[in-house]
């Protein structure tokens, strides 16, 4: 599989000589939908903020669309969600900050409009267009920072908690997007439940700052002594059926439990 961003060797100590990411090795292939999960402090935030170009690594490369090691070449090409949606959004209003991507891209006025009204209309924010970001709640500001990435159709997305303060009926929006998206989607969460919802394969960051395990998901998900010795929580569905189920068999997903019931209850 071509990779897209291709990793090698990242290791990155900050300022008071903590080391958030220790020897991480990883390639992304187009295409893929993974899930980089991991504790609290466990450097996932970092991992991405390297991958994406944001921090230079104290040691080690990352390579783009096996072309360059300059982030900044392949910038429009790469969509990055900070966990801090403040940190997205720098515009004087909401319109504004979902149309800088499409504006750096040339992109014709006709053609932004239409993404921006589509955007808008599915996640809730056209009441909210002619609003400073600032006044916006936890929630919308999160939406609109999913827009806004979401605006330029970039090839990669890396998405910090995506869903961040997203209320339940959102969130089931921002995930339609996500998972509807053409290009390489990768998710970095605490969340198991999250990871069983949208990837396909799941990378697990040990509280050290190194790769714990990498593997397909149901492989990684079911495991539980794994996630539990990195300071993680299976998924519910898992927790609920291991012990019930083999492992190839167990429900991954809440809505694939309640599948799982319905049949066996006929």
């Amino acid at each position: 599989m071509e990779p897209v961003i291709d990793a090698r060797a990242l290791t990155h100590e900050y300022p008071d000589g903590t080391t958030a990411l220790r020897d991480v090795t990883l390639s992304i292939g187009r295409g893929e939908r993974i899930a980089v999960v991991g504790a609290n402090g466990s450097g996932k935030s970092t991992l991405q903020l390297a991958l994406g170009g944001l921090v230079e690594p104290s040691a080690g490369t990352v390579r783009y669309f096996d072309q360059t090691t300059d982030a900044d070449r392949v910038r429009d090409r790469l969509g990055v969600l900070l966990q801090d949606p403040d940190d997205y959004l720098f515009n004087t209003t909401v319109r504004e900050d979902i149309e800088y991507g499409p504006a750096q891209l040339g992109m014709s006025r006709r053609a932004a409009d239409e993404r921006i009204a589509r955007l808008a209309a599915h996640l809730g924010l056209r009441d909210l267009l002619d609003r400073p970001p600032f006044r916006l709640s936890g929630g919308e500001k999160q939406r609109a920072a999913v827009a806004s990435v979401l605006a330029f159709d970039p090839d990669v997305l890396l998405l910090d908690e995506p869903f961040g303060a997203v209320d339940a009926h959102y969130r089931e929006r921002v995930r339609e997007l996500v998972t509807d998206h053409e290009g390489t989607v990768v998710v970095f969460t605490p969340s198991l439940d999250l990871a069983a919802e949208l990837a396909e394969r799941v990378v697990v960051v040990g509280e050290s700052g190194s790769i714990a395990a990498d593997g397909p998901a149901r492989e990684i998900l079911t495991d539980s002594d794994l996630l539990r010795a990195n300071g993680l929580r299976p998924p519910a569905a898992v927790q609920l059926f291991e012990g019930i189920l083999d492992g190839d068999e167990i429900p991954l997903t809440v809505a694939a439990a309640r599948r799982h019931l319905v049949d066996e209850l006929g």
